[in-house]
């Protein structure tokens, strides 16, 4: 049995579209009972991980393959006219509340804590917001945690000034460790091995961004900050408090993919993966911890 002081938790990177990967995942986890005590999601991890929550099995994959070419929820006529690449009143209003209605009841009452990461563009520091009711204002959050630079308006809630959080914590591990998770299942989106490498768009972003400078430094440092993340999830996989599932390969697909074919691809990459290591995260969220 789990520890009653034990909790376990699912940390979910971002990536945009490389999001298909990790709900390929996540459903298999559904579909087989998998529970957490919580998630947390950046960007893309946390705008489809909240189904986990809603216990809503393929809605993530579902609504993405319907509304893919859809110029109504990403495309770049939105961006001229709104700001934002992905409509924000379509995918946090028209979406959720009409077209492919998210389980606002489900999620409120599952004890399944679940937690959003958003960058203050003020201060270059991440921000978490534990979401209770994914109502309209969880949802902003969830939406300035998904605001992708350069192709989003910074959104405003709270008194804070808000962007994707991955420019600031890509895989925020450490903070759930920080709360008291003591064992986490990872889901990546980019393969072992990987490394980033500094931001090409860099001159774009100091002048997109000049009225912000701590964010501008921390994008100027996010390659360094992220493959010291990815050094030490591997490490805490290595000592058996974390397992950790990414995918065999690069996905090679478009932040802002339309195919419906690459997204069915990358959608069963994660799948795949995901019943492979089946057992094994069966048998990490049942085992205790060993404290020796």
């Amino acid at each position: 049995m789990r520890s009653e002081t034990q909790k376990i938790g699912l940390v979910l990177e971002g990536g945009a579209m490389r999001g298909m990967f990790t709900a390929g995942v996540t459903d298999v986890f559904m579909e087989n009972g998998i529970v957490f005590d919580g998630a947390v999601g950046v960007s893309a991890g946390a705008t489809f991980g909240c189904n986990y929550k809603s216990k809503q099995i393929g809605r993530a994959f579902r609504y993405n393959q319907r509304f893919a070419g859809d110029k109504r929820y990403c495309s770049i006529r939105s961006l001229l006219k709104t700001g934002d690449i992905y409509n924000a009143d379509f995918c946090y209003d028209r979406i959720p509340n009409e077209l492919d209605p998210f389980d606002y009841k489900t999620f409120a009452e599952n004890p399944m804590e679940f937690y959003v990461v958003a960058s203050d563009a003020v201060t270059g520091q991440p921000l978490y917001k534990k979401l209770e009711t994914c109502d309209a204002s969880d949802l902003t959050w969830m939406r300035a945690s998904a605001s992708m630079p350069l192709v989003s308006r910074p959104v405003r809630i709270e008194g804070y000034t808000l962007l994707d959080g991955g420019m600031t914590d890509s895989i925020p591990l450490k903070f759930f460790q920080s709360i008291g998770y003591t064992k986490n299942v990872v889901v990546l989106t980019q393969p072992r091995g990987y490394v980033k490498e500094k931001n090409r768009t860099l001159p774009i972003v100091r002048i997109v961004l000049r009225k912000f400078p701590k964010l501008i430094y921390a994008m100027a440092h996010r390659h360094e900050v992220y493959n010291g993340q990815t050094a030490f999830v591997f490490s805490e996989e290595a000592a058996g408090r974390a397992v950790v599932l990414c995918p065999d390969k690069p996905l090679g697909i478009s932040r802002t993919e339309k195919d419906r074919d690459e997204l069915e691809r990358v959608y069963q990459a994660g799948r795949e993966v995901a019943k492979r290591r089946l057992n094994e995260v069966l048998s990490f969220v049942r085992q205790p911890l060993s404290l020796t």
